[in-house]
């Protein structure tokens, strides 16, 4: 055949793959994707879900710096829901309820229909590499494609086991095709692999379902989207409701007594599982003293009977399922459509990835996704849009891209993965931010629209609407700090139906919506209506830039004292043996993850702040020793 070259070449066609060359293709490259099956682009295998706490805040990072995952869940959801709206908007999070056919639909449309990139189903069995530098990769049938980057993005399939009970057998997830000739040719290249667990619960047919004696879970009445593309006016009224039921003391009375069949205990099971998203059985075990779990129903679309039991993953024997099933309230005569099951695969040890997910060991080779031992859609596709930008930009010869842990989530994400590493599936929470305060959901296009421009992401048409976002903020923020309300009667009878203290002066209208019992439509009671009408968005984010001021001054100020140390370089090859006084552990560490700045070496488990100070010394004095 003909020498196929290109670019970039992705393997692997679910989130991470298509953000990956989507990414790489629209910012010029000639991209291939090359998928075990392209009827399973975009799947969902797992929950029908989009977003959640810090998930959520992810995907409108992703679609702030121009990648996919935002618009395609707003055209294809078919319940959306803001959590935690009783709480601060550091931790308030949208979350999705997916159509998963339409959503795979829609992503493979908008991949077929996108300049520069290709589409081919193969089989990638090695790379192609030489002295240390990918050039390509070759799939089963012996063609060979050609590229100057290749990007992995293999999920869950990379040498995938499925499991139910006793039964153990090769496959990917979904019983789809695994990848075991790409799994054995990582380790022939010296990469490090590990191997992990995830699962899945059952799906039970809808018509089967005693809906009645369960609590219904509709969707929001007021609009909201995770693109900031997507106009209100699209917002769909008529959604799907979700259910919730519980387990009960039968259920862990079934499970209980049939411990010696679940494959997590008997040792059938030997990946390591995902802390966050345990089994049923592991639940169980864990929380003795709990007599009930929480039970999900959510529908997997609007075209089919099938419903996922959210909260029941479990890897148990088929009749044990059914037996645990049939004591829910609710399911008590549930069809069982899909058994549940556990899944183990390979995954890189991301250590050994820079920060721009390139493999340190092979030039040009770069993984995302659950290769690098993540779990959920989220973070797969935040990975998988960074890895296609930054192999883009290296193939164009700029400076790579990436974002820091004050800049995004996603910045928190892939440090964690290269400074700190993972024993397990890893899961991004909020609480793995210590600038959350400043990584809002509300605000991910003020943080990353203007990156995304700069990379050649965002187009003209969407930067302009957000540059007139941003003044109208700016706007309305100035002009509430110079309006001052009197006293007025009318003022003082509402502050006290507010249960808010009197005035006894004049106050700016800025420091009266300070009040936490008040919000902006309150003050805009009571003040001059502006010649522009303020959108939404806009006064959403006027009151919590207003009354947040001071923590977000805080959160800034520790910003900037991280941005002097990252920007304190670490020479490239640097041979920490060599750095007299260093403890031993801090040197082993050091010289497995090859910290490019003095910031990321803080991180590093094992690495005390006495190690630090040595090591900037070091680097000071200018006299650097070199690895060989």
């Amino acid at each position: 055949m003909e020498k196929q070259q290109y670019d970039v070449i992705v393997v692997g066609g679910g989130h991470a793959g298509s953000e990956a060359s989507l990414a790489a293709a629209r910012m010029g490259m000639k991209t291939l994707l090359v998928t075990l099956n392209l009827d399973i682009i975009g799947f969902m295998p797992c929950n029908p879900s989009i977003g959640g706490p810090a998930k959520g805040v992810v995907v409108r990072e992703i679609d702030a710096l121009g990648g996919e995952m935002g618009r395609n869940i707003d055209k294809t959801y078919i319940q959306m829901r803001m959590l935690n709206t009783g709480k601060g908007p550091a931790v308030r999070a949208l979350r999705a309820q997916a159509d998963k056919y339409e959503y795979q639909n829609e992503l493979k449309k908008t991949l077929e229909n996108t300049e520069n990139l290709d589409l081919r189903q193969g089989i990638v069995e090695k790379l192609i590499v030489e002295d240390n530098v990918v050039k390509g990769v070759q799939i089963s049938t012996g063609t060979q494609f050609f590229s100057k980057a290749v990007i992995i993005t293999a999920g869950t399939a990379l040498r995938g086991e499925i499991i139910i009970g006793e039964l153990k057998y090769s496959s990917g997830p979904n019983n789809s095709l695994p990848a075991i000739g790409l799994a054995d040719h990582l380790k022939e290249l010296g990469l490090e692999i590990e191997r992990f667990k995830t699962g899945t619960p059952p799906r039970v047919k809808s018509s089967s379902i005693n809906y009645d004696v369960t609590e219904i879970q509709p969707g929001d009445t007021t609009p909201n989207h995770f693109s900031f593309e997507t106009l209100d006016e699209s917002y769909k009224q008529e959604q799907l409701p979700c259910w919730l039921t519980y387990t009960n003391l039968d259920t862990h009375g079934v499970i209980r007594e049939n411990l010696h069949r679940a494959p997590m205990f008997t040792g059938i099971v030997e990946g390591v599982g995902a802390r966050y998203c345990p089994s049923i059985e592991d639940k169980v075990v864990r929380f003795s003293d709990k007599p009930r779990h929480q039970i999900f129903l959510e529908p997997e679309g609007a075209n089919t009977e099938e419903v996922y039991v959210q909260g029941l993953s479990t890897s148990l024997p088929e009749d044990v399922q059914h037996e645990m099933i049939h004591s829910v309230a609710g399911l008590e005569n549930a069809e069982v459509m899909r058994s549940g099951y556990a899944i183990e695969y390979d995954v890189v040890v991301p250590h050994q990835l820079r920060p721009t997910l390139e493999t340190m060991k092979i030039d040009g080779l770069y993984t995302a996704g659950q290769t690098n031992g993540t779990s959920g859609y989220e973070e797969a596709a935040c990975q998988g849009l960074m890895a296609g930008i930054n192999a883009a930009l290296k193939i164009q010869g700029k400076e790579p891209f990436v974002l820091k842990r004050s800049d995004a989530y996603i910045g928190v994400l892939i440090d964690d993965l290269v400074t700190k590493g993972t024993n397990e599936p890893y899961r991004l929470l909020t609480s793995r931010a210590e600038y959350r305060l400043l990584l809002r959901h509300d605000n991910a296009d003020l943080r990353l629209t203007e990156m995304g421009r700069s990379i050649g992401l965002v187009n003209e048409e969407r930067f302009s609407e957000y540059e007139t976002k941003k003044a109208m903020i700016e706007s309305e923020m100035a002009r509430l700090e110079k309006i001052r309300l009197k006293p007025t009667k009318e003022l003082q009878a509402y502050l006290a139906e507010k249960n808010s203290a009197a005035l006894k002066d004049g106050i700016l209208a800025a420091d009266l919506l300070k009040r936490p019992e008040l919000n902006y439509l309150d003050i805009a009671k009571f003040i001059e209506t502006p010649e522009v009408e303020v959108p939404r968005y806009v006064y959403e984010q006027v009151e919590i830039q207003v009354k947040y001021a001071g923590y977000i001054k805080k959160a800034n100020d520790k910003v900037d004292k991280l941005k002097r140390m990252e920007a304190k370089k670490i020479p490239d090859n640097i041979d920490y043996t060599k750095v007299n006084s260093l403890a031993t552990e801090a040197v082993q560490k050091l010289e497995k993850i090859r910290p490019e700045t003095i910031a990321q070496a803080s991180r590093i488990s094992g690495v005390n702040p006495a190690d630090i100070s040595i090591l900037m010394v070091y680097i000071e004095q200018g006299k650097i020793a070199k690895r060989d």
